[in-house]
């Protein structure tokens, strides 16, 4: 297991504090009129998703978390449970509705993700950046109504909602971007 020095903490940078993998979500160099030069990091828990708050002076070291990235296919879902394929190896891994959390909304069968192990375990999920996903259901726009910004609800294929414009209809396809649920633009099938 290798070590992080100080000089060497980023943003992205995955490490171990008290036996648990932490993503450094944030770092900030800090250097006061004397005295040491301070890291300010944030950090968040891989696992509980929780987020701490640490300071490093400089010549501090952290563990590196033991990680890895891996490619992963969506197969199914059986009830709470959340089932991936290993791309290279065929392994298959599978993830609570917890572990997957809002995530669930964008799955779809045979999507490409992508999937952080922590000790041969999985423990994180993140699907593409943008998906294209159906519209199963929505209000009709009302005929006329061509103001801009007016927007509805619509709920898609895999059973989750957004907001998009009132011109959607039924059937259409909809980019949704994955990191703020936000709705890009309509595609043409």
């Amino acid at each position: 297991m290798g070590t992080y020095k100080t000089n060497d903490f980023r943003k992205g940078l995955k490490v171990q504090i008290d036996g648990e993998p932490y993503l450094m979500v944030e770092m900030n160099f800090v250097k006061p009129g004397k005295g040491n030069a301070l890291y300010k990091c944030k950090l968040k828990n891989l696992i509980r998703g929780t987020v701490l708050q640490r300071t490093y002076k400089g010549g501090d070291s952290l563990e590196s978390a033991d990680v890895m990235e891996i490619d992963v296919q969506y197969l199914y879902r059986q009830g709470d449970t959340f089932v991936f394929m290993n791309t290279e190896d065929y392994e298959q891994y599978e993830l609570s509705a917890d572990q997957v959390d809002e995530n669930w909304k964008y799955l779809k069968d045979g999507m490409d993700c992508k999937m952080v192990l922590y000790n041969s375990n999985p423990i994180t999920l993140t699907p593409p950046n943008h998906v294209v996903l159906n519209v199963e259901f929505c209000e009709p726009g009302a005929k006329g109504d061509t103001a801009t910004n007016v927007t509805k609800p619509v709920k898609v294929e895999t059973g989750a909602e957004f907001i998009a414009p009132a011109f959607i209809n039924m059937g259409d396809n909809i980019k949704i971007d994955t990191r703020t649920g936000a709705y890009i633009e309509r595609v043409k099938s």
